[in-house]
C-alpha cells in the first residue's frame, strides 16, 4: 500500500446491515448517485434472501466529499430508517488512530510498527502501552511513545484507570500485540472503541502457561492463530481471522513456538488491515469480512 493518501481524498465507505428485503441495494445506488458519487467498489452479502440478515459495504468517489457531508449523512439517515438498517458512513481520508498493547513478546508488536512505517497499514499508532519496560526502547526507534504502565497484584483497577486517561478521545480502536493482561468489562465499556486480540489457537485445550510445551506432549499436528474483538466473554468475542501451519513429531516445543509466533504476526496484521479499512461488519458473536 502507498503512503500517499491522495487517492482517498473524497472517498467514502458506507456500510449498512440489518434485516434484508428488496429494494436495499437500488435506494443505496439511488441516493448516492443523486449526490453525484461514483461507486468504486460495492460488496453485499445476505444470509437467507427470505428473511435473512443483509450486508453492505460501498466505496465511492465524491469530489467535495467534506462539504456535502452533513447532507449525505442525514439523507443515508433517513433512507436507513426507511429501510430499518443500521449504517455507518466514514470518509476514508481519515487515517484510524491505533494504541497497541503489549507485554514482553515482541514479534507482533514489531511487525505492526514495521508495516504501519512503510504504508502496509493503513493507521496512525498512537502510542504502545505496556505492563512491563522491556521494549521501551525498540518502540521508541519508530518514534512512537512508549508508555509504561506496571499492574501489579491488585493493581488493575488504577492500571486501567491510567490507560483511559491516556486513550479517552485519543485513539479509534485498540490492538492487543500480545498483552497478556485480561481487560475488565467496566474498562471495554468506558474505553468506547473496539479491541482486538490475538491468541495461539490451542484455546481452550492448553490453557495457561507453556502452551506450546504442552501441544508438544499431546502430539498436536497443526497450530495456529486466532484474531478477534474483544468482549466480556474471555477469548469468544467475534472472530476476524485465523491461519494454521502443520508441524511435525520432530519439532520442538521451541519450534512450535517459533512457527506460532509467524502465524499470530500475520493474522493480526490481517485482522488490523480489514478493520483500519472498515470491511468488517460485526454482527452477534459473529463477522462478515468485505476482503479485498
Amino acid at each position: 500500500m502507498s503512503t500517499s493518501r491522495e487517492h482517498l481524498t473524497d472517498v467514502g465507505r458506507l456500510l449498512i446491515q440489518g434485516a434484508d428485503r428488496p429494494g436495499i441495494l437500488s435506494n443505496v445506488t439511488s441516493l448516492l448517485s443523486k449526490f453525484g458519487a461514483n461507486i468504486v467498489s460495492l460488496d453485499q452479502y445476505s444470509t437467507d434472501p427470505e428473511g435473512g440478515r443483509y450486508f453492505q459495504r460501498t466505496e465511492f468517489h465524491l469530489p467535495g466529499l467534506g462539504s456535502q457531508i452533513e447532507d449525505l449523512l442525514a439523507a443515508i439517515g433517513e433512507t436507513a430508517r426507511e429501510l430499518e438498517m443500521d449504517w455507518t458512513l466514514i470518509e476514508a481520508k481519515e487515517r484510524k488512530r491505533v494504541a497497541l498493547f503489549v507485554s514482553k513478546f515482541d514479534h507482533c508488536l514489531l511487525d505492526l510498527l514495521w508495516r504501519a512505517r512503510r504504508g502496509s497499514l493503513d493507521i496512525d499508532i498512537s502510542m504502545v502501552i505496556s505492563n512491563h519496560p522491556d521494549l521501551s526502547a525498540d518502540v521508541r526507534q519508530f518514534g512512537i511513545p512508549f508508555v509504561h504502565v506496571p499492574v501489579p497484584t491488585g493493581g488493575k483497577a488504577e492500571a486501567e484507570r491510567r490507560h483511559l486517561e491516556l486513550l479517552k478521545g485519543n485513539v479509534d480502536f485498540i490492538v492487543l500485540a500480545r498483552y497478556m493482561q485480561i481487560l475488565s468489562p467496566g474498562f471495554l465499556t468506558e474505553v468506547g472503541v473496539p479491541v482486538i486480540n490475538i491468541h495461539h489457537s490451542f484455546l481452550p485445550a492448553f490453557i495457561g502457561a507453556s502452551p506450546y510445551q504442552k501441544a508438544k506432549d499431546r502430539g498436536v499436528k497443526l497450530i495456529g492463530a486466532t484474531a478477534h474483538y474483544v468482549t466480556e466473554d474471555l477469548d469468544e468475542g467475534p472472530i476476524i481471522e485465523q491461519d494454521v501451519l502443520r508441524v511435525a513429531h520432530s519439532h520442538t516445543a521451541e519450534d512450535l513456538a517459533t512457527r506460532g509466533a509467524d502465524v499470530e504476526r500475520l493474522v493480526l496484521a490481517k485482522a488490523v488491515d480489514w478493520h483500519s479499512e472498515d470491511r468488517i461488519l460485526r454482527d452477534g458473536n459473529t463477522t462478515v469480512i468485505f476482503r479485498r
